[in-house]
């Protein structure tokens, strides 16, 4: 018996879906960059997050998707938040979300950079259900060979490897690492082997996709981080063949339960970016501040500009959308 043949018009109208799907999702990025630039420079970080989780929750209500959210945001620092299993959508396919309505909140409120509104959607099932703990990180880019990096590997190990692949000296590669006081070590065993460091004070997200973004500088990303955003940050590098592995950081037994209640069987598992972000990914991020891959909200008395990236992993497509709202015709003036 032969296959069956796909319908070529179902084909199209399945592709037309995901693309409208996808810039849906830029949307809704947008209204959350928008409100939380009302509040950029003045130093406070809960009402700019706020605001950011209130118009993404509004906007999601015109994306025609049956959504539910499996990474939440805004536990550790008890802030506003889209929660786990809350429902999102006005009805349609059921869909997974990953979210994180202003990565950067201290960024945001300091007017510092790389403050961007963040969601990922996938379809039901293919979101690792992180615990809002720490999970040790490892990442790079896309167009390198297959384990290049290993999370087990001793840095200097790792950036040989790297510089091996891109062809180049260890004295070339920029390794993006966390400012903390943890990450000491890994500094300064990343120095010793010779490679530069940027080090931020706070976005992972976008410290890891930076790996993918060719004009950023930065070829890998190493070091501890909020696992939801480990799971935000293997979606985005999902839909540019990029390269991510985590493993969850747990500081007692009362974490360790939570993994467990959320389906982590083995606690010492290295989830590798296929088991964090599976299946047809859509990533969507907008800037709030001014950062290596997004520019942030610019306003003026007439409107305002908004700088945004959609990726598809089913298309590998890469998608940067400037749009120019005004004050006159939509409701952002009240934001």
């Amino acid at each position: 018996m032969s296959a069956a043949v796909p319908d070529p018009a179902i084909l199209e109208s399945e592709r037309q879906t995901d693309r409208n799907l996808a810039l849906e999702l830029v949307r809704v990025t947008e209204a959350a960059a928008l409100a939380a630039s009302r509040w950029m420079g003045l130093g406070k970080k809960n009402e700019a997050d706020g605001a950011a989780v209130e118009a993404m929750r509004r906007a999601f209500d015109a994306v025609e998707i049956d959504g539910t959210v499996v990474i939440g945001e805004g536990e550790m620092d008890e802030a506003p938040m889209l929660y786990i299993g809350e429902k999102v959508g006005r009805g349609g396919p059921p869909m997974d979300i990953a979210v994180d309505p202003l990565e950067g909140t201290t960024l945001t409120a300091k007017g510092s950079a790389n403050a961007i509104c963040v969601i990922a959607l996938a379809e039901r099932g293919n979101f690792l259900h992180a615990p809002d703990i720490y999970m040790d990180k490892i990442a790079v880019g896309g167009g390198l060979p297959a384990g290049v990096v290993d999370i087990d590997d001793p840095p200097a190990k790792n950036l040989r490897n790297l510089a091996r692949a891109k062809r180049c000296d260890v004295s070339d590669l920029v390794a993006c690492i966390l400012d903390r006081e943890r990450h000491a070590e890994l500094i300064a065993k990343t120095r010793e082997a010779g490679a530069r460091i940027t080090l931020i004070s706070d976005g992972d997200v976008a410290g890891v996709i930076a790996t993918a973004h060719p004009d950023s500088g930065v070829d890998i990303y190493m070091g501890s981080g909020g696992a939801p955003e480990g799971v935000l940050s293997a979606a985005a590098l999902r839909c540019v063949g990029g390269q991510m592995q985590g493993r969850l950081l747990f500081e007692n037994d009362g974490q360790r339960e939570r993994a467990r209640a959320m389906g982590v069987s083995d606690p010492n598992r290295v989830f590798a970016i296929s088991d964090m972000a599976r299946g047809e990914v859509m990533f969507a991020a907008t800037g709030v501040t001014p950062g290596a891959m997004l520019r942030g909200v610019r306003r003026s008395g007439q409107g305002a500009v908004t700088h945004s990236v959609v990726m598809r992993s089913k298309s590998g497509t890469v998608r940067y959308i400037e749009a120019h709202h005004s004050y006159a015709t939509k409701l952002w003036a009240a934001l």
